[in-house]
């Protein structure tokens, strides 16, 4: 009996699931331990906040290079090999002796993992008809979400159990899981096809698409929402801990708000695109951007300051589905390429966000650039959703 495209579908999304549970852990994975870091190596909290920006800087810096590679030589390829990599590299930094050791280990896996959640959104691009697409990325990303949610509990609930280095262990052990299960389904799939790797024409593929008129709106609009969304990230234990709301544990739980924000998301999207639309969307999701960042620079209890987490998940992914699904039309042809220039622009603000935030912070004190990172979020989101949908590149 032939497969029906929707069980297709179910089946793309579970071979990915664990993948992306798994990444969404390793990339959010410091964040709620800077303090707990900064104790063991004595180091300054601004400082070792910057394990966020070690990630992100990496991730992004790749995407040039592993988006034309996957477009050439097989993206579950290049996605298999990097799950690997990243799986190594977080063993690494569980068992880092030093801060610059677990610095570069951290780089290093960021660099790994450039080439997994941007690729599989690229994947799910060429194998998910363009009417069931973002229905099929937001069940995906609910696994993300779940992800982050798990990050964000383990680090709060088992450091002090089992330490930042246990807590960067489970991380290692999860990615190797999901090595095993792309491993298994790549082995039962059609073999990939092949075709050179040419530099020369990945450069002008990658030109092709930056003079499309809605790409000068969408990939900067992703490096902006980056920085005022994530920037805040690694800085929320030393923020908590500095206004007597909590420390570490209540970082996690925010984070845990964060992502349950977007599985929220993924509940309801499909009602959301039939009664709002992908523009109203956006702009919604800039106007809860705005009311959490508010949340996190004025909460007057924790209980406040974790919610705010929950809605700044539910905005942060009103607008950032949508930038996801628009660039996967851009360029039929070029998916991956599509893609890695939005993966180069979103983590690119994310490092920057994070060293900007700790340096906006330590000038005129985070609460502050807190408000202006919500109203510039909101600005954003109005620019974004009056900007028109244009033709994509065939």
């Amino acid at each position: 009996m032939a497969e029906t495209e929707d069980a297709r579908i179910r089946r793309l999304i579970a071979v990915f699931a664990i993948s992306a549970f798994a990444a969404s852990m390793v990339a959010r994975a410091t964040d709620p331990l800077v303090l707990a870091i900064a104790r063991e190596f004595a180091m300054p909290e601004q400082t070792v906040a910057l394990l966020g920006s070690a990630f992100a800087l990496p991730y992004a810096l790749v995407q040039p290079f592993l988006g034309p590679v996957g477009d050439a030589l097989g993206k579950k390829r290049i996605i298999l090999l990097c799950q690997f990599l990243v799986a190594l590299m977080v063993l690494g930094c569980a068992i880092s002796p030093a801060f610059l050791p677990l610095l570069l280990m951290r780089a290093l896996s960021g660099a790994a993992a450039g080439g997994t959640m941007p690729l599989t959104l690229a994947v799910f691009g060429d194998e998910v008809p363009a009417a069931k697409r973002q229905v099929a990325i937001s069940r995906l990303l609910m696994f993300t979400i779940c992800g982050q949610i798990g990050g964000g509990i383990t680090a709060g609930v088992l450091e002090p159990l089992l330490g930042w280095r246990g807590v960067l262990m489970l991380c290692a052990g999860l990615t190797a899981t999901a090595v095993v299960i792309l491993f298994a389904a790549r082995r039962r799939a059609a073999p990939e096809p092949v075709h050179p790797f040419r530099p020369a024409e990945a450069m002008r593929r990658y030109a092709t698409i930056l003079r499309l008129p809605q790409a000068r709106v969408l990939y900067p609009a992703v490096a902006l929402e980056g920085a005022l969304i994530f920037g805040a990230f690694p800085h929320l234990a030393p923020i908590l801990q500095g206004r007597g709301l909590g420390g570490t544990q209540e970082a996690g739980y925010a984070l845990a708000c964060f992502g349950a924000g977007g599985f929220l998301y993924g509940l309801i999207v499909t009602l959301l695109l039939r009664y709002l639309g992908q523009s109203w969307m956006v702009r919604l999701g800039g106007v809860m951007g705005f009311l959490a960042l508010t949340g996190f620079a004025l909460a007057p209890s924790t209980a406040v300051f974790i919610g705010s987490g929950l809605a700044l998940g539910l905005g942060f992914f009103l607008m950032h589905n949508t930038l996801q699904v628009r660039v996967l039309e851009l360029a039929p042809q070029s998916r991956g390429s599509a893609i890695a220039l939005h993966a180069f622009g979103f983590f690119t603000g994310q490092s920057l966000g994070a060293a900007l935030t700790g340096l906006g912070a330590s000038f005129i004190g985070y609460v502050p650039w807190l408000l202006a990172s919500g109203l510039c979020l909101l600005a954003l989101g109005v620019w974004v959703g009056r900007a028109p949908k244009r033709a994509a590149l065939a």
